[in-house]
Formats: C-alpha cells, structure tokens, sequence
C-alpha cells in the first residue's frame, strides 16, 4: 500500500501531465477549427482531388495490411514450427530491426535493392530486359509497409503460437495429423483471435504513413492525406486547405480507432502442465526444406535493404560528410532534440504509470477516479488519433499570426516527439513497473521506506534496464522522425533526417546514402546499449 503522501504525489503528477498533453493538443486542435479559413472536412470531400487522396489512403492501407498479415501467416508458423532451426534466434533479432529503424532509412535500402539503379534491375538488365521495376508509386508504397509491418505481425503471431500449450502438440503428433490438419485444428484458431488485433494496428500504421508516401509517392496520384498537408502548407502554401485536411485526417483516424476498440481480445489458448513444447510436424525433410527456403526468402527480402544501406553508405565520402558544419550542426540539433524529447516521454510515462498504480491500489475506487485512471491512459495515446504533422500543422497555424515561427520550433518539435514516443515507452515500462511493485511494494512498507529514499534504493535499481530501454527507443524514435521536422524544417533548424531528406531532393544522393548509414548506425548504438544486459535472458528464452 501505499502512504497518504506517495498517493497524493502520484495524483499530482499524473494530473499534471494529463493537463499538459490535453493542453498541447487542444491548443493544437482549437488553431485547426479557429484557423480554418472557411474551409470544412465536408468541403473538401466535393474536391475531386481530395477524394482521391482519402481513396488512395484507405487503399493504400487496406492492401499493405492485407499483404503483411497475410505473408505473416506462413513465416511466423515456419519459425514456430522450426525452433531448433539454424540461425533462428538471429532471423527472429532481425525481424525487430525495421521496427526500429528510422523509415527514411529503411526507404533508402529498398530504393538501393527495388529502385530503378537497383540490384534487382541491375540484374533483368543484365538479362537484357529493358522494362525496369518501378519502387516509386502504389507499388512501391505496398512493398515498402510489407518490409516494416511484415517483421512486426511475424513477432506477435509467433509469440501467441509459442503459447499453445505442449499438450496440444503432444495430442496432434499421436493422432498423425498433416500440416493443414495441424493448421486447422490448432494454429489457425490462435492465429484467428490475434489477427484482427495485428491487422487493426498495420491499417492504423499505414493509414497515417507519412515518410514512406512522401518518397516513394511518385506525385499526385500517390498521395495521402498527411502527405496532403505538408504539401499545402510547404509548396502550396494554402493553410486553409491543410486546416481542413488535418481536420479529416482526424476523423480518418478517430473512425479507425473506434473500429479497433471493437475488435476481440486474444483468448486464452488453455491450461498447460508446463511441458517442453515437442512438434513433430515440422520434423521431415519436406517440412524443414520447405521452412528452410521459406525463412531464407524473408532473411533476404529484410536483410538486402539493411546491407544496401551500408553498401551505399560506405561508397560515399564520409570523412568529407563529417567534416561539413551543416552536418556537425544536424548531428547536435537531432541528439539534442531527441534526448530531451526522450526524457521527457520517460517523465510523462512515469507519471502517468505511478498515478494509475495509485488509483488502482486503493481500496475503494471512486467513478471519478476511474474517469481520472481511464483518461491517463486514452492521454498517453492520443497522439495515435491526432498525428504529428496534425500536430504541427495545429501549431504551425497557432503560432502564425506572431510571424516567424522557428524560434519556437525545437520546442515544439521535442513536444511532438514526446508524444510520439509515448505510447511506446508506456508500454515497455508499464509491465516492469507492475512487476516490480508487487514484488518491493510490501517489503519497502515494512521497513519504512518512501519518498526518495525507496526510488533510490529500491524503484531505481529493480527499473534502471526498462528506464534504459525505453530511453534508447525513443531516442531512436525521435532521431529518424521527419514528420515534425518536414512542417518546421529550416536552414535554421536541420536535423539529420531532415538534412538526408534535402540531399536526396537535390540529387546528392551519394550524400544521402553516407548520412543514412550515420543515422542507421546511431540508431543501432542506441538500441544496443538500451537492450545490454537483455541478450542473455532472450538466449534463454530461446533455449527454453
């Protein structure tokens, strides 16, 4: 339990932070609906153009979520099926990489494999085949979410899949069942309870895809609607178009979320002795053989773009990219705004996670402490309903009528990417904070510890490798965003996705491989050191 001042400091600083996120972003919204120069949601879908866009945003969304899902299926059955497989706890490693890598890098990879200078059309014009493959387009949009959602669906398939219960197994392998009869019976009723869940939150992805679009769109016909905005408000300069668009991405959004609360919730799969999970399906030549080239296919389709972006960065001058000043300068701007946007979505998360532990070790819990506990939760993900260039656009519009808008900027792009980061460092500290509370909580009460004294010797070391973990990932998060940046970018304000996004439009291309490698390689360091001490536990894991 906790003491009368721990409770009433945990209320205070979830309040606080609940008022601060609601603050920014009505703020950001009341400028959309008070700026919106006459123009209306309604207005806009009698646009031909417009509709094309929200079409193309829906489509886009529906077939890149109907491609992962259903290209998951198999290879995360393949890895469960194979658990002894050669190389499996590195493919399984790899599939986190495009998670977490920034999305303007993980383009540059598919334009150095899919592009129309690419490995693959090296090759047919090798052949002499003289029709290239096109990246750029609706096509290109679809392969480029099937390499970032594909690894994401694998991994959540694959962890409900390892859950079935050994005894379900030890039953299919004595009745002599066939693959499609294992499938039927046993994965497909699992799969069938978290694909709805998986496919809700790729649409979701997609739907607000802005990097993606906004290189491998090929124009107009390609567009989004985020994408949309950013060319309202930078080339068009039409804000009232990009108030009314921002206001429909809202509502784009606001129906997807809504559709995803009425999604079901994974079941149980059934009670277990806790037995070793032995299946014998994927034991034959013809199954391993099978897997095995299936597995291979996924490694290359993941792994090709990632050894592109090294192979091209390395071709590039780097010492001569290091030694340029606007790059020093993009370099401390993006570590500077990432650290600080990362700490303060660690603080926030904090908050929020100790006022909703509080509200929920009270005796009795009131219906207005219920609505204080349900509110910091929908707060720490609301930045899924309105986007960051939303986001920026609301702001862009609320800071308008003072003039120049870049002395506010790196403040409010670090504000944006807080909230981008939130959700997720929600999630990787809530579990552990829960954790550790119920193993600390009782003991640190019987010895009298509170206040600093228990978060120094107790809370800080059981929570320092989540702590870390969450910081590294939002850090990373932030470094490869450019959807703030692409609303406030500037000659003043230049960060390293920003700088890689101006060199590609320019044509320096060499230039903009060589920085992408520096990103990617600042983002690995980032991860590695967030996840130290995780290798040896995951290798157990794997071994169990």
């Amino acid at each position: 339990m906790l003491t009368a001042a721990e409770d009433r400091s945990a209320i205070a600083g979830g309040a606080f932070s609940l008022v601060g996120i609601v603050l920014f972003i009505g703020l950001a919204v009341s400028a959309l609906l008070l700026f919106g120069g006459g123009l209306s949601p309604g207005d806009l879908l009698g646009d031909p153009y417009i509709l094309r866009v929200v079409r193309f945003t829906l489509l886009q969304a529906v077939l890149s979520t109907l491609l992962s899902v259903v290209l998951a299926i198999p290879v995360a059955r393949a890895l469960a099926r194979q658990p002894h497989f050669p190389g499996r706890i590195w493919i399984v490693r790899l599939m986190a990489v495009p998670m977490g890598l920034p999305v303007l890098i993980g383009a540059l990879g598919l334009i150095g494999i899919w592009g129309r200078r690419g490995m693959l059309n090296g090759g047919l014009a090798y052949l002499g085949l003289s029709e290239p493959i096109s990246i750029y387009g609706l096509s290109g949009i679809l392969l480029a979410h099937v390499f970032f959602n594909l690894p994401l669906a694998c991994r959540l398939m694959l962890a409900g899949l390892e859950r079935v219960p050994a005894e379900y197994w030890l039953v299919a392998g004595g009745l002599g069942m066939r693959p499609v009869a294992v499938f039927r019976f046993v994965e497909w009723p699992v799969l069938r309870h978290l694909i709805p869940g998986i496919a809700g939150l790729i649409f979701m992805l997609c739907a607000t895809s802005f990097t993606l679009v906004l290189i491998l769109g090929g124009g107009p016909a390609a567009t989004t609607i985020e994408v949309a905005i950013y060319q309202s408000l930078r080339f068009d300069f039409d804000p009232g178009r990009a108030v009314a668009l921002s206001l429909l991405q809202i509502l784009v959004t606001a129906l997807i979320l809504g559709a995803m609360t009425l999604l079901p919730a994974p079941a149980d799969h059934g009670l277990t002795a806790g037995k070793a999970v032995r299946r014998l399906d994927g034991r034959t030549v013809a199954a391993r053989a099978r897997d095995g080239a299936l597995l291979l296919a996924v490694l290359l389709f993941i792994g090709l773009p990632l050894a592109a972006v090294a192979a091209a960065g390395l071709k590039a001058d780097l010492l001569k990219l290091v030694a340029e000043p606007i790059f020093r300068r993009a370099v401390w701007t993006s570590l500077g705004i990432s650290l600080l946007a990362a700490l303060l979505s660690l603080a926030v998360a904090f908050a929020v996670i100790r006022a909703r532990h509080a509200i929920a070790a009270r005796r009795r819990i009131g219906r207005g402490s219920r609505i204080f506990s349900g509110s910091l939760s929908a707060a720490s993900s609301i930045v899924l309903l309105v986007p960051p260039v939303v986001l920026g656009t609301g702001w862009f519009m609320a800071l308008r009528p003072l003039g120049d808008a870049t002395p506010f900027a790196p403040a409010l792009i670090i504000c944006i990417n807080t909230l981008m980061a939130l959700p997720f460092v929600v999630r990787v500290l809530q579990p552990a904070y829960a954790v550790h509370r119920c193993r600390t909580e009782r003991l640190a009460a019987s010895i009298g510890l509170a206040g600093w004294s228990r978060l120094r010797l107790v809370d800080w070391p059981g929570l320092r490798k989540p702590f870390f973990m969450a910081l590294s990932f939002a850090m990373a998060l932030s470094l490869g965003d450019l959807g703030a940046v692409a609303i406030f970018g500037s000659d003043e304000l230049v960060t390293l996705p920003w700088l890689i996004y101006s060199r590609m439009g320019s044509y320096r291309t060499n230039d903009a491989d060589g920085l992408a490698l520096i990103l990617g390689l600042i983002c690995l360091l980032l991860t590695i050191a967030g996840t130290a001490g995780q290798t040896s536990r995951e290798d157990g894991d794997e071994r169990g």
